[in-house]
């Protein structure tokens, strides 16, 4: 798929207030490992991770979430999504939203090179103050989009609190180490109708 915008942001788009409240709630929830497609496939079907499973999986991603589902977490961000879709010239036909992932990078804790979509279509089943932690830049890698966009990407824009990035799940990106103090950020998956 050739895109013209391959994310779009808001810089500081949302309040300190709904910031202190989502990172209030989030933290009191109880967390669990952050898993990636392969153990989460595992536990869907029923089988326990073994040592060698964390081991692998820490490889990759290190980090934990809690999922969160409030409707007045969506009603904040939803209308960002609709904007960037449209202006960003995607115009998915979108019409869920999955669970909302919270998610805490601590000390040295990342998630490396991914892109959120599957071989097949999905059943219809933003940052602390930089100042308060280094490191976990978010980055995007166009090697296989564009040759003529440098190959990997630092999402700069999105450093101030409450910033909003948003872009299509096949675009390939990571979390680098945090290097200092903790890093939330909060992750929406919508979903439409799958391409034909």
């Amino acid at each position: 798929m050739n895109l013209q915008n391959y994310y779009y942001y808001f810089q500081s788009a949302l309040t300190p207030r709904f910031c202190d409240e989502l990172i209030k709630y989030g933290t009191s929830q109880q967390e669990q490992l952050a898993l990636t497609g392969g153990q989460t496939t595992k536990i869907q079907e029923g089988k326990n991770l073994k040592e060698e499973d964390i081991i692998d999986l820490k490889k990759k991603r290190d980090s934990n979430i809690v999922w969160l589902s409030e409707r007045w977490i969506y009603k904040e961000i939803q209308p960002f999504i609709h904007q960037a879709n449209k202006l960003a010239g995607w115009n998915f036909d979108w019409d869920f939203s999955e669970a909302c992932q919270f998610t805490k990078y601590k000390l040295n804790q990342f998630y490396d090179w991914h892109c959120d979509s599957w071989d097949a279509s999905y059943a219809n089943q933003d940052n602390k103050d930089p100042k308060d932690y280094e490191g976990g830049e978010l980055e995007f890698d166009f090697r296989n989009m564009d040759p003529d966009k440098p190959t990997i990407r630092k999402c700069a824009e999105i450093a101030a609190r409450g910033s909003i990035v948003v872009f299509p799940s096949h675009v390939w990106h990571r979390v680098k180490p945090v290097t200092k103090g903790t890093r939330y950020s909060l992750v929406i998956w919508n979903l439409g109708y799958p391409f034909r």
